[in-house]
């Protein structure tokens, strides 16, 4: 389940504010939500596993903490743009 080198590459290369940037909150925000996407996809399949539900709910809440942070810091420009860039309701 866990992300490899490429998709994290990846996904850093497409969030960054700059060539160096691995731990901005639009990068954490991303590879969060493409755990979670790859944890949801496995739970469609798998109803039953409860330990890997609890893994989810966790990463969910840590996501929407780092998007109330991100919301708060910057612009509503920039969190709406990272939220549809992502995928995500709100």
């Amino acid at each position: 389940m866990a992300l490899t080198k490429d998709t994290k590459k990846e996904i850093m290369t497409a969030h960054a504010q700059s060539t160096n940037d691995t731990g901005s909150t639009q990068v954490q925000v991303a590879m969060l939500t493409k755990r979670i996407n790859d944890l949801t996809e496995h739970l469609k399949i798998n109803k039953k596993d409860f330990a890997c539900r609890r893994g989810l709910m966790i990463l969910v809440g840590r996501r929407r903490r780092l998007l109330n942070y991100f919301r708060k810091s910057n612009t509503p420009e920039a969190y709406k743009e990272l939220i549809t860039k992502l995928g995500l309701r709100k």
